[in-house]
């Protein structure tokens, strides 16, 4: 419902910030947030995430991308359906600029070694330390939290070096 999308984008305003969402009630909510905190660094795509990466966002120019909690598809006939898979984990590198930053966050274990094997294997990417933002909590990290999950959080950098400042 975009508390937390507005919670990072208020905590950064130095930075733009693009939310993609396919949900309609999700994106009303994010939109009176926006307005209500007077937000202007904040803009909602009302579409798949992946269709927005790949036809909306050009070559090595996100800063960062921030997946937290994606549909787990808990039972193994519907992995196939998670967003992270290999063909994403290409999209998302290309998309990164040089340095840039992927975090991933989930609650369900075996997603989160999937995500972690998924994105080893891009060859783009290279594990990091940290994200770009710290992440406030999510109402489904608190749900996780309540039900005994574990919260991982998961961070990889875009191999190469960033171009400099002044460009």
């Amino acid at each position: 419902m975009g508390e937390t999308t507005a919670a990072i984008a208020q905590a950064h305003p130095e930075a733009d910030f693009i939310a993609a969402e396919v949900h309609g009630p999700g994106v009303g909510s994010l939109l009176n947030r926006i307005e209500s905190l007077q937000l202007r660094n904040l803009r909602v795509v009302r579409h798949d995430a992946v269709d927005v990466l790949d036809k909306m966002i050009a070559d090595a120019s996100l800063a960062a991308i921030h997946l937290f909690f994606p549909d787990p598809w808990p039972k193994k006939r519907h992995h196939k359906r998670r967003l992270v898979q290999p063909e994403f984990a290409a999209l998302a590198a290309r998309k990164l600029a040089p340095g840039g930053t992927l975090h991933a966050a989930t609650d369900w274990p075996d997603y989160a070694d999937h995500m972690d094997q998924v994105f080893s294997l891009e060859p783009l990417l290279e594990k990091a330390n940290a994200g770009l933002v710290s992440r406030p909590a999510t109402k489904f990290e608190a749900r996780g939290k309540r039900l005994g999950h574990p919260i991982r959080d998961l961070y990889w950098s875009r191999r190469g070096e960033r171009p400099p400042a002044d460009r």
